[in-house]
Parts: structure tokens; sequence; C-alpha cells
């Protein structure tokens, strides 16, 4: 039997970035190039990882997990918006709708905490590396990515029990280029001002108390080799330093969004395309360019296949 709350509603017309059809043009080609370099780069980051052994560690094993959330959550809101731009009436169904929500929440959720467990894998490393292999284990890696995905699960799913039984008898357009769960709310007929409270307190909890574990955890670990030979500090700052700009950037938005939730939604468009689009983009670009071992290893792949092809073309 079909659920009340979308007997009479059953899609939602998303308004975009732009009414212009000029930049709607230029926004579909930018899009389209920047989509592409989110999936080849974080592939370039998996196969890179997966092919040499010597990156078989912890760290690595975190990171691959990382690459696969960017690239699904932007896989949930970027292809539809690139169609879209192509389209005169853009829309998406109840249900559509609803996963795209409850899947950005779920991966949203689940980077926070596994940007965490990277924390937590470079104090290890830092300040006890001989017992760093013995502490990350399997077993402890198994199950800090498993308590990533639960507390994404969890905050996921509350996020959509508030939303499952709202009517929506009327207004269906929504102001964005996918399905904000605030901005969905809002289109309920019924008075949403503290469901949305809610929402916003329940994902602000979230982004605010991981950004306090992640500040805690670096500091902690600055502090603990301050006294270090200049070298060794230097080192143990290089290492940090990409995942201090990646937490940066995950984090910057989600922290204005919620602490000002009542901000224009010209703002808050901006916020979520650097989000779920432009995060996914540049985090295999600062893994990559900030990293030695990952450098390294493309390159010893990319000269294992180019030889072989040399030599033919020798022959």
């Amino acid at each position: 039997m079909e659920s009340a709350n979308h007997s009479v509603v059953s899609e939602f017309i998303l308004l975009g970035l732009s009414k212009s059809q000029t930049l709607q043009i230029l926004f579909f080609l930018g899009f389209s190039v920047v989509y592409a370099g989110i999936v080849l780069g974080n592939l370039l980051i998996l196969v890179t990882v997966i092919f040499d052994s010597r990156l078989h560690t912890p760290m690595y094993f975190l990171l691959i997990n990382l690459s696969c959330i960017d690239m699904s959550l932007a896989s949930f809101t970027t292809p539809k918006m690139i169609v879209d731009f192509l389209r005169k009436q853009k829309t998406i169904s109840w249900w559509g709708c609803y996963s795209q929500m409850f899947f950005i929440h779920l991966l949203g959720g689940s980077e926070m905490m596994l940007l965490v467990a990277m924390a937590i894998d470079r104090y290890v490393a830092i300040c006890k590396p001989l017992h760093y292999m013995t502490i990350m284990s399997p077993r402890v890696l198994i199950w800090l990515l498993l308590s990533s995905y639960t507390v994404g699960f969890v905050h996921s799913s509350s996020q959509m029990a508030f939303i499952l039984n709202l009517p929506f008898c009327g207004p269906n357009v929504v102001d964005s280029f996918f399905c904000d769960l605030p901005l969905v709310i809002k289109l309920a007929c019924k008075d949403t001002y503290l469901l949305q409270l809610l929402v916003i307190a329940d994902s602000g909890l979230l982004s605010l108390v991981c950004f306090l574990l992640l500040l805690v955890s670096y500091t902690v670990i600055i502090y603990s080799v301050r006294h270090r030979a200049a070298s060794g500090f230097a080192k143990a700052f290089s290492t940090l330093s990409a995942h201090i700009t990646v937490v940066t950037l995950s984090f910057a938005p989600c922290v204005f969004i919620y602490v000002w939730p009542f901000s224009r939604y010209s703002v808050d468009k901006i916020l979520s395309v650097f989000y779920t689009i432009f995060t996914p983009l540049l985090n295999p670009i600062i893994y990559t360019l900030r990293n030695q071992e990952v450098k390294a290893a493309m390159k010893k792949i990319r000269t294992q296949h180019l030889k072989p092809g040399e030599k033919k073309g020798k022959e």
C-alpha cells in the first residue's frame, strides 16, 4: 500500500544552480570535466594502492575507503545535476529524492567518522611508531571501518525518520540541484520549524563532535612531536598536512551551514557544490601531490606498463 506522505506529491522539481541557458551549458561542460576528474582521480588511488604492495598499510587501507566514499558521494548528486543542465524540467521522483537524501547523509556521516579513524591512525604512526602495526592490526582496521559506516547509517536513518511520515500535499519545488533535506522538509503541509531545528541539530552535532575529535587528535600529535629534532618534526608535520587540509575542506562547509543554518540559499548552494563535488575532487589531488609514497608508487606502475609498450615499439 502506498504511503500517505507522498500520495499527492509523486515528484519534486529541482531549480538547479541557475536559470540562465548559457550558464547551464557552461556548467554542463565544467561539471562533466570535474566529475570525470573525481572518478579517474579516486580510481587512480585505488589502483595504485591495490597494485603496490608497499602501500598495503593501515593508512592506505583507510585512504582507499575514503576514495570509495568520495566517488559514491559525488555520484549521488553530480550525474543527475549534469543531465539536468540539458533539461527544461528538472524533476526527481519522491523515492529518488528520498534515496538521494539517505545516501548523502549515510556517506557524509561515514566520511566524517573515517577521517577520525585516519587521525587515530596518524597518532599511532607518529607517536607510537614501534607498535604501529601491532596496534593498527587488521582487526582494529575492520572495527574502525565498520564503526564509521555504522555511525553514518544511524545518522542517516535518524534523519530520514524525520521525513518519512511527513505529509506532502502541494508545493514540490526544491531550490537546489539535489534533494537537500532541510529544503524538502519545508515543503511539508504542516509546521516543520521544530523539525528543521532537530535535523540541523542532528547533523550539526555529528559535524561538531567529529571536528572536535580531529582537532584534539592533531593537537596532541603536534604537541607530542614538538621536542623532536627539526627533521623529525618536519616529517611528522608533512605527513599531517595532507590530512589537515582534507579535514578543513570537508568540515568547513558543514560547520558553516549548521552554525548559520538560516543563511541565504545561494550561499548554501555554493557550499553544497563545494562539499559534494569539489571536495571529492580535491582529496585525491591533495593525497597524491603531498604524498611521496603515492607519487613513487604511481611512477613505478606507469613505468612497468610503459616499458612493455616501448619494447614492442622498438621490435
